[in-house]
């Protein structure tokens, strides 16, 4: 049985012949008029008309003097017909192949084909080849099928050509994008994009990864969040402000969780909670109209979502109410001890550095999963969200709200801390928390405080992340990025065809 070292040998043997008959196997431009779909649904327009595609070629067929290509586009596929007597020969200058060349190419291969639109005898729309280019000689043979989880995600340029499907979730995930900024923009939000790299790390309860500078001799953190400098670019001026890009977080994978991950957050200074949730109701679903084309959603795990008709208002649903229906735990007043003992009566694991607000999170997040939304919460305490106005209704609660659907929370907004006096004495309770041992809780950054001393408006700010994407497409997290991040490997394979090479693991 063939091995893949054995096709690639082939492969590198075909290329050498090519060289030695001067063809150029990598020539530098393509001259294309049309794509492979204008040639199937124009068919009636272009009929007899000569075009120029490209594509990779998935199909080659050879009967004496008569050949068949299929070639495939971002657009779609076509076939190829060839008869020898039609065929320009082999013009090598300008990597032009002829029917005699043929063996020499491969499926894998990226050609270009000038010809004219015809119907085959058939009926299959093809494209009759007068002058066949070489575009790229490949060297390794597209498996057609890739069913391995490890190898689809270790080498997704191989899945998407062979899963099709998955090439189209990532081209939903750019409209996804796409229309978060278009919907920002349409309600006269300014991008800005700051920087990744932060002296403190802020805005999010999260363990960051360090990384050092050399120019200023600093160790600097990625950033966790985008919040604390679209903030300081309230105190600026700005009012209505929003920045896109990835963030950092250095945590373990979950099927909802990556740690290098895109992300959004958006500020409006003038508007509070109230104002924050009627936008976030109008951006979920014109982003979900934009990107799927619906507004219902089945999920992986079976929970059906609807966002529903424009106008009508999410429900809303209270932290401090559902503890004490699901679990009788008064978020205020049970002690530690009766809280811990809920988390073991609920099989939830109870670590040493637990304290109120991880353990509180840990019984809300097993209830969570039951919603399938959508859904607000509300009624959050102040002691678990440090930068939250306070609600004026209940000094106890804050003015923040939480898209669940799916049994997760996906958005997080809340009319925004301005006052810089609660900001800091906030700051200093999560310090504590981090001297004690809690890793995610949050630094106290003294420069921030400072910006809230010159004055911020009020404000209602909101951010999620693609987690919102992989959730609607019903995928986990590794399955919605392109490339996500794994242990690096080196296969016994391409060791032995780099053999002459030292290939660290």
């Amino acid at each position: 049985m063939a091995t893949l070292q054995d096709y690639r040998d082939e492969r590198l043997r075909k290329l050498a012949q090519l060289k030695e008959l001067g063809v150029n196997p990598y020539p530098a431009k393509a001259n294309r008029t049309h794509f492979t779909n204008d040639v199937v649904e124009k068919f009636d327009e272009l009929e007899g008309q000569t075009v120029t595609i490209t594509g990779r070629v998935t199909g080659l067929r050879k009967f004496g003097k008569l050949a068949f290509i299929v070639v495939r586009d971002k657009t779609g596929q076509v076939q190829l017909f060839l008869h020898a007597p039609d065929v320009v020969g082999l013009d090598a200058p300008n990597s032009v192949v002829g029917m005699e060349q043929l063996p020499l190419l491969d499926t894998g291969d990226f050609i270009e084909a000038t010809g004219e639109v015809i119907k085959t005898k058939t009926g299959e729309i093809s494209v009759g080849v007068r002058t066949l280019r070489l575009l790229t000689k490949s060297l390794r043979p597209m498996p057609t099928e890739l069913t391995d989880k490890e190898q689809r995600l270790r080498r997704r340029y191989v899945d998407m050509n062979v899963n099709t499907d998955v090439k189209q979730r990532f081209i939903r995930r750019s409209k996804f994008w796409q229309a978060t900024r278009r919907f920002l923009e349409d309600e006269h939000f300014v991008e800005v994009n700051n920087t990744v790299l932060e002296s403190t790390a802020g805005g999010a309860d999260a363990n960051p990864f360090v990384t050092h500078m050399d120019a200023l001799d600093q160790d600097f953190y990625l950033r966790i969040s985008h919040e604390l400098p679209l903030k300081r670019l309230l105190v600026a001026g700005f009012e209505k402000v929003f920045d896109l890009g990835p963030r950092f977080r250095n945590e373990n994978y979950t099927e909802e969780h990556l740690p290098e991950h895109n992300a959004m957050e958006w500020y409006w200074a003038y508007a509070d909670w109230e104002m924050g949730m009627e936008l976030t109701e109008r951006m979920i679903r014109y982003v979900c109209d934009q990107t799927w084309g619906t507004r219902q959603f089945t999920l992986a795990n079976g929970q059906n979502v609807d966002f529903g008709p424009d106008g009508e208002h999410f429900s809303r649903i209270s932290f401090v109410d559902v503890l004490k229906e699901q679990y009788g735990i008064d978020v205020f007043d049970s002690p530690m001890d009766e809280i811990q003992a809920k988390l073991k009566e609920n099989n939830l694991e109870v670590e040493e550095v637990d304290n109120r607000i991880r353990s509180l999170d840990k019984l809300w997040k097993k209830h969570r999963k039951t919603l399938a939304g959508p859904v607000f919460l509300v009624d959050i305490p102040v002691f678990m969200q440090p930068l939250a106005k306070v609600n004026a209704k209940d000094p106890r609660l804050t003015e923040q709200f939480n898209l669940v659907f799916g049994g997760s929370e996906m958005c997080k907004a809340f009319s925004e801390l301005n006052d810089p006096v609660d900001q800091l004495d906030r700051f200093k309770e999560q310090q504590a928390m981090r001297d004690q041992g809690d890793d995610e809780a949050q630094m106290l950054d003294i420069d921030y405080v400072e910006a809230l001393e010159y004055g911020m408006p009020p404000a209602c700010g909101l951010g999620y992340s693609e987690r919102v994407f992989w959730s609607l497409e019903g995928i986990t997290a590794r399955e919605g990025v392109p490339f996500p991040q794994l242990r690096r490997e080196v296969d016994e394979t391409t060791k032995s065809i780099y053999s002459d090479i030292k290939l660290g693991e």
